[in-house]
C-alpha cells in the first residue's frame, strides 16, 4: 500500500475543500470498500479525507421523507425503530448484505458509493476499462456469470454490489449531496450510470461532492414488501440476483407497486414498466408471471451468466409472492 496523508476535519465545508482541492484525495468513512482497494492495488490516494467526526448520522423524520444520514452504520440503520416500521423493505435488504461485522462498520453513504466485485477489476493482471480506460473489457469473453444482462456495453458489463441501494431505487429514495458549488438533490435512479463508454465513472457525483443523507418519502409500502436475495451461500456473499418488492394491496387488487433488481447491471435495476402491468391487477401467481415477462425486456446475457434469464424472474415471481402473503 502507498504512503498517504491523512486528515480528520470537523466540518463539512473542510472536508470538500480537502478533496475538490486535490484529485489524488478520496473520503473514507467505514472504509470497507476503500481500504481494500487501496491494499491490492486497485486505487492509490495520496490523501484520505475522514469524515467520521462530522455530524451525519442522524436517523430522523422530516416532514414527509426519513432521513438517513450519510454516516449511519448499516446494522444501526437494519434496527432502527423507525426504519422497520416505516420502510421494512429497506430494513431486509440491509440486513441481506454483507456479514454482520461488515454491517457494523459500513455506512450508509459509503455503501451506495461501493464499487463492483467484479473479477476482472480486482484482478491487476487483466485489462478492465472500469479500472484503466481503453485496456479493454476481460470479462467480455471471460467467466462472466456474475455480470449484467441488462444496460451493459462493449466497455463493461460489470454490476453494482449495493443490496441497500436496490431497496432505495425501489423506494424512490433522494441523495442529499453537498460540494463545491453548493448543495443538490439527486433522485436515487439518477445517482448511478450506465457503463457506456465511461465505465470508470460508477456515478453522477462532481469532484469534491459529498453525500450528506439520503431521503426515504412516506409510502403505504409498509406490510406487503419482500427482499429476495439468491447467492452462493447464506453470508457474506454478493447476490447473483436480487428482488426489491413493495406492494400496496386493498382487497386482492394490487393499487401501487416498486419492483427492482439487483446484480443484472451497473446499477440498481428500477422495474417501471412491469410496476405500472402490477396495478389494478390482482395479487395472484398468474400476475405475477405476467409482470416478470415485461421486467425481462431487453435482457442480454453472456455465455456464462444466460441462468440470469431464468433465474431474475423466478426470484422476481417469488419475492412476489412472499409479499402479497405477508
Amino acid at each position: 500500500m502507498n504512503q498517504f496523508q491523512y486528515v480528520r476535519p470537523t466540518k463539512a465545508q473542510a472536508a470538500i475543500e480537502a478533496v475538490a482541492k486535490d484529485p489524488n484525495a478520496r473520503f473514507i468513512a467505514g472504509g470497507t470498500n476503500l481500504v481494500d482497494l487501496m491494499k491490492r492495488g486497485i486505487t492509490a490516494p495520496q490523501k484520505l479525507v475522514d469524515i467520521n467526526r462530522l455530524p451525519l448520522k442522524q436517523i430522523e423524520h422530516q416532514g414527509s421523507s426519513l432521513r438517513l444520514g450519510a454516516l449511519a452504520l448499516n446494522s444501526v440503520v437494519a434496527n432502527d425503530t423507525q426504519v422497520r416500521e416505516r420502510h421494512p423493505l429497506l430494513a431486509l435488504a440491509l440486513n441481506a448484505g454483507a456479514s454482520p461485522q461488515l454491517r457494523n462498520m459500513a455506512t450508509v453513504g459509503g455503501n451506495m458509493l461501493q464499487r463492483t466485485r467484479c473479477t476482472y477489476f480486482y484482478d491487476l493482471s487483466m485489462p478492465c476499462n472500469k479500472r484503466q480506460p481503453g485496456t479493454g473489457c476481460g470479462a467480455l469473453e471471460g467467466i462472466n456469470r456474475m455480470h449484467a444482462i441488462f444496460g451493459h456495453s462493449e466497455q463493461c458489463i460489470a454490476v453494482h454490489p449495493s443490496d441497500m441501494s436496490v431497496a432505495l431505487v425501489a423506494l424512490d429514495a433522494t441523495v442529499q449531496v453537498s460540494g463545491p458549488r453548493g448543495s443538490r438533490s439527486i433522485p436515487f435512479a439518477d445517482l448511478h450510470r450506465l457503463p457506456g463508454t465511461t465505465p470508470e465513472r460508477d456515478t453522477n457525483l462532481e469532484p469534491g461532492e459529498l453525500i450528506t443523507a439520503v431521503d426515504v418519502p412516506d409510502s403505504p409500502f409498509t406490510k406487503h414488501v419482500h427482499y429476495q436475495k439468491v447467492r452462493e451461500r447464506a453470508s457474506y456473499a454478493f447476490a447473483l440476483v436480487s428482488a426489491a418488492v413493495a406492494l400496496d394491496i386493498e382487497n386482492g387488487i394490487i393499487k401501487a407497486a416498486r419492483l427492482a433488481l439487483g446484480g443484472v447491471a451497473h446499477k440498481p435495476w428500477r422495474l417501471t414498466a412491469a410496476e405500472q402491468v402490477l396495478v389494478g391487477q390482482p395479487a395472484t401467481e398468474e400476475t405475477f408471471r405476467r409482470v416478470a415477462a415485461v421486467a425481462m425486456q431487453g435482457a442480454k446475457a453472456f455465455k456464462h451468466n444466460e441462468y440470469k434469464l431464468r433465474l431474475a424472474p423466478n426470484a422476481l415471481i417469488q419475492a412476489l409472492k412472499t409479499a402479497a402473503a405477508a
